[in-house]
């Protein structure tokens, strides 16, 4: 929407310089941030992790504990100074006339609190709704988030809810007000496509229906792409560019902004191609260097970025860059042409390493009340897979599809409860847990949380080594050692991290440790489940490389599990796609993006957050697990359903390496 540059700014932040205090001295953590945020516009903040983006988001909100201080600047909202509030004044203006998203929803809600009471607390506190009139409007707005069933989740507690669910709930709090400015904190972050397109759209109509400012905070320069008109890149504490975003999307002008933009995957990628990654680590905010701090790391430094901090000049008609090489407003060189992964290409008519037929797991439910009847959840509904050595298969779907479940019934740590699992020809489906011992240390798996899967209080070090001393790899904890030291350098990681605890990395550098552990065995098959979700786009970049450099080198085959459907395409031979515990098409991942046969895949590759990409919206809410849907499972929301969907179509082979659980394949076209 357009912003006439008469209005009062609703937020005007100059020269914001936050620190924390510690015993070595002042970590710079914002310094020196200066923007403005006009009634109705949308401003994007992007970077990597560390680079000072929510750190910003909290000080703008005043929300920041010690040892954190605000020690300089301004910020004023609609002409007020935030800083000069009063706690009162504090309490009134937060969650009404500005809200916030926070990055991690878990922490963000109250565990012994339901989620009705908590989406409905603030419009009663401040006057908004009476709480007759809340709990219809808290019921209303988890099911524009997309939750499921929005009347039983409400009343469910936020441990009972995925890590996706719990983010639309923390959305539908933040705009439960309707404020004037919403600050968005990585609010994608945990989503699918599908889910995360909702949010960026519901964003937009606050924007466009209700003139709502919007700070976006986000390490994927696709969601600021379709939801921002301007973006400031951030780094070092520092904003490094200012401009409009498709310029910035475009034709960057500063290096690093350069290379977040190259490093972002895209369904156009080709197959196993490198992406681009930016080596070394940010600079100390503690002592940061006297020139440009990205000097140390920049492909296109000169002699003067070593020693002249550059200020943020324009370098064209409406953008700013912090930068010495572009400063008389030459453009920046494309990126080189990235070279292919070379990888064994399997026979198909060799003995697959994985093979599952018919796999089925339903959980049972407690009786909900005295009277209540048990329940079941039809997880994964009859899954059908091979996959042969050397190759790298995906599966995609929306949150609650089943595929989290399915890659922990291939590794068996859940038991099926009917159907057939082989691995390298043996029949494992109902190996008891020692039976299942030797099969082990030919399964890695990295799960989705690398914090949650690495015991805190033991050092990487000893993380790393207990599989080989419980499976009897070694013969000392010197030789341990060793072998600990070879494969922290084989993730990228230095050996004297060895000694550090899991909470003293960053959390792309805790992945490094999950896939460490996972191939400390060498094992023949990895199980990757949502590696790189939570990653900015370098640590992104820099793990998919690290990923296809092992796949080179070892051999190893991959079942890769993604909401991100441009990293599976970057990463995967093929692809499966899975709604409501089956998979309605599959084929090579080039193929399945580039001309999609199932209405579904349709749908999911449409959300892909890409400039200039018509969406497909979808009518209807995702069926419950509870009670599956008789014949397509997804005719209550497809495009194009006729009566023949009364009855469920089989996955079929209708080209070949293609196949299709749809009664008329390739007949949607948006």
């Amino acid at each position: 929407m357009d912003v006439t540059p008469l209005l009062t700014p609703v937020l005007d932040v100059e020269d914001l310089r936050t620190v924390f205090l510690t015993d070595a001295g002042a970590v710079r953590a914002v310094d020196g941030v200066s923007f403005t945020v006009g009634p109705g516009e949308t401003l994007g903040i992007v970077g990597e992790s560390g680079s000072g983006k929510s750190v910003t988001a909290l000080s703008l909100m005043r929300l920041l504990e010690e040892p954190a201080r605000i020690i300089c600047g301004s910020v004023r909202f609609q002409g007020r100074d935030v800083l000069a509030m009063t706690g009162e004044e504090l309490r009134n203006w937060r969650g009404d006339r500005a809200a916030m998203v926070f990055q991690d929803p878990m922490t963000g809600l109250n565990p012994v609190i339901r989620i009705l009471r908590q989406v409905t607390e603030h419009m009663i506190s401040h006057g908004r709704q009476t709480p007759a009139t809340a709990k219809t409007r808290a019921v209303d707005l988890l099911r524009r988030m997309g939750v499921a069933a929005p009347e039983r989740a409400a009343a469910s507690f936020p441990h009972q809810f995925s890590g996706g669910m719990r983010q639309r709930v923390m959305m539908a709090i933040g705009v439960a007000n309707d404020p004037v400015l919403l600050i968005a904190d990585e609010p994608t972050t945990a989503l699918d496509v599908t889910i995360q397109a909702q949010i960026l759209d519901l964003l937009r109509g606050l924007n466009e229906e209700f003139g709502t400012a919007i700070v976006l905070i986000s390490h994927d320069l696709g969601v600021i792409g379709t939801v921002c008109r301007r973006v400031a890149v951030m780094y070092g504490g520092e904003i490094v560019e200012e401009a409009e975003t498709a310029a910035v999307l475009t034709d960057p002008r500063h290096p690093y902004a350069w290379a977040l933009v190259n490093a972002v995957p895209r369904l156009d990628s080709p197959a196993g191609a490198r992406l681009v990654a930016i080596e070394g680590s940010p600079p100390n905010a503690l002592n940061p260097p006297p020139g440009c701090r990205f000097a140390a790391r920049c492909p296109f430094k000169i002699a003067r970025c070593e020693t002249d901090h550059p200020p943020l000049m324009e370098v064209a008609p409406g953008r700013r860059a912090r930068c010495w090489v572009t400063a008389d407003g030459r453009p920046l060189p494309p990126p080189p042409i990235a070279a292919e992964a070379i990888t064994r290409a399997p026979a198909p008519e060799e003995r697959p390493l994985l093979e599952a037929q018919a796999l089925i797991k339903h959980f049972a439910l407690p009786r909900s009340g005295v009277f209540g009847k048990p329940g079941t959840v039809h997880a994964v509904n009859g899954v059908d897979l091979r996959l042969r050595r050397g190759e790298a298969l995906g599966i995609v779907g929306e949150s609650g599809c089943g595929k989290s479940t399915l890659a922990r019934l291939v590794t068996r740590l859940h038991a099926p409860t009917s159907g057939t699992l082989r691995f390298d020809g043996q029949d494992i489906t109902n190996l008891s847990s020692a039976e299942m011992r030797p099969l082990r240390p030919r399964m890695g798996m990295v799960f989705q949380d690398p914090y949650a899967s690495l015991n805190p209080r033991m050092t990487v070090g000893d993380a790393l080594a207990e599989p080989l001393l419980a499976h009897n790899r070694v013969a000392s904890r010197a030789e341990a050692r060793e072998k600990i030291l070879d494969l922290m350098a084989t993730v990228g990681l230095k050996p004297e991290w060895a000694e550090r605890f899991p909470h003293e990395f960053s959390g792309g550098q805790r992945q490094r440790v999950s896939i460490a552990r996972s191939l400390a065995l060498e094992p023949d098959l990895v199980v990757a489940d949502e590696p790189v979700s939570a990653l900015d786009v370098n640590v992104q970049a820099q793990v998919l490389n690290l990923m296809l450099d092992l796949r080179e080198r070892l051999g190893l085959s991959y079942l890769f599990i993604a909401h991100d459907l441009a990293v599976v395409r970057a990463f995967c031979d093929r692809v499966s796609v899975m709604y409501l515990g089956r998979f309605v098409e599959e084929g090579p991942a080039l193929d399945v993006f580039s001309a999609p046969l199932h209405p579904y895949t349709v749908a999911l590759t449409s959300a892909v957050p890409e400039p200039g990409r018509e969406r497909v919206v979808l009518g209807g809410e995702p069926p419950s697990t509870l009670v599956l849907p008789t014949g397509c499972a997804f005719r209550g929301r497809c495009p194009v359903a006729r009566p023949a969907c009364e009855a469920p179509p089989p996955l079929v082979e209708v080209a070949p390496g293609r196949r299709v659980a749809c009664h008329f394949p390739g007949s949607f076209r948006p």
